[in-house]
C-alpha cells in the first residue's frame, strides 16, 4: 500500500488523520485514518492535526487519538 501523504499545500509528511467537515451542522471531525476513498475528505499530518483550527462558531470532534495535549 502506497503512503498516504498530508493534504495541505506544501507538506509531504505521513497522514495519520482524517477530517470531515458536516458544513450543514458546523462541525469538523478529526479522527483515525480513512479508506482513502473519500473526495470530501482530507488526510493530515501529525502536526497538522494538533494544529487544526476552525471557524468561529463551529464545533471539533476529535477522537481520543488526537485530543489536543
Amino acid at each position: 500500500m502506497r503512503e498516504r501523504i498530508c493534504s495541505k499545500v506544501s507538506c509531504d509528511r505521513e497522514a495519520v488523520a482524517t477530517l470531515t467537515f458536516d458544513y450543514e451542522g458546523r462541525q469538523a471531525a478529526l479522527g483515525p485514518l480513512g479508506l482513502g476513498n473519500d473526495p470530501h475528505a482530507h488526510d493530515l499530518c501529525a502536526l497538522h492535526a494538533d494544529r487544526l483550527q476552525v471557524p468561529q462558531g463551529w464545533t471539533v470532534l476529535r477522537h481520543a487519538a488526537f485530543a489536543p495535549r
